[in-house]
């Protein structure tokens, strides 16, 4: 008598689920910024899941922000501007004089971010599109 097939315990996905990169770094910050948000208010964040399904998780973009820092192309003045405007969900406006400086901490960050999120395939434009 043949043995009975074994059920498998994990089940093999024969595609990937399809996500949709962030058109932009600012885009994907916001967004991070949001989950992080929510995430300390108890959901669970995901990649592939959810309203707009994402190709990655809010920890994928803190770790290239990380690497950025550990390698010194961002300091911890761009760190805390990404953390004060991303929190509020809006970009530093540079025709308030308050603001200025956050406004060129905030593109420079940002600009400095775009390339490994680029690379990664969580931005468009990148090997991952």
């Amino acid at each position: 008598m043949p043995a009975a097939p074994r059920p498998q315990r994990h089940p093999v996905l024969r595609h990937a689920p399809r996500t949709e990169p962030f058109a932009s770094a600012e885009e994907a910050w916001f967004w991070t910024m949001a989950a992080l948000i929510a995430r300390q208010e108890g959901a669970r964040i995901l990649a592939g899941v959810g309203r707009i399904p994402r190709p990655c998780e809010p920890d994928d973009v803190l770790r290239c922000l990380d690497r950025l820092y550990r390698q010194r192309r961002i300091d911890l003045e761009h760190a805390r501007v990404l953390r004060r405007f991303g929190e509020r969900g809006i970009p530093p406006n540079p025709r308030y004089p308050e603001e200025r400086t956050a406004h060129r901490l905030w593109q420079e960050a940002l600009s400095r971010l775009e390339w490994p999120l680029r690379v990664k395939g969580i931005v468009a434009g990148g090997p991952a599109a």
